[in-house]
């Protein structure tokens, strides 16, 4: 007498336990990228030549001991003084992106809104690569505790403003004068 196997489908394993595997350890590595990085788009010309508005960039979430002089950040700017935040974004807070210019313990540069002595523990003084940028020029220096993380890497380029060619750099066309 012959056996015949009712069974139906596959055994659980090989390619579909693989699969699910594969799938769960994308949703675990997203989880953890979710946490250390976030994507902010440039809007303004504070930071030109280096970023431009629209500029995408990615930061990777830092604590203040962690950010050197040179580093560009990304952190909310002081919430009083004579130059207010803009607008707040779609998480409901306001971003600058900023150049360090000095941390905790370093001098304060010269020109930064009225300090002097060394920047003291828990605070930056943060540039605009732009010199028509507001920052600690205007507003002081910025505390530490809001920033978000340092920027690792531009995602894309936004675009240079299209402008008309003057005449003497167009091509001739043909019949034309």
């Amino acid at each position: 007498m012959s056996r015949m196997s009712n069974s139906r489908g596959r055994l659980p394993g090989g390619a579909g336990l693989a699969a699910a595997g594969l799938a769960a350890g994308a949703l675990v590595a997203l989880g953890w990228a979710r946490t250390r990085f976030v994507v902010v788009t440039v809007d303004g010309a504070s930071m030109l030549p280096t970023l431009r508005d629209g500029d995408r960039v990615l930061a990777r979430r830092r604590p203040l001991h962690r950010v050197r002089r040179g580093d560009v950040v990304v952190l909310e700017p002081p919430q009083d003084g004579p130059y207010l935040p803009g607008p707040a974004g779609p998480d409901g807070r306001t971003w600058n992106v900023k150049r360090v210019a000095a941390v905790p313990g370093d001098p304060v540069p010269e020109g930064i809104a009225g300090e002097g002595g060394t920047v003291p523990d828990g605070a930056l003084a943060v540039l605009g690569d732009n010199p028509d940028s507001v920052d600690s020029r205007q507003r002081g220096l910025y505390p530490g505790d809001r920033l978000l993380g340092v920027v690792v890497r531009r995602l894309n380029i936004a675009p240079a403003p299209r402008q008309e060619r003057a005449a003497w750099q167009k091509a001739p066309t043909p019949g034309g004068p």
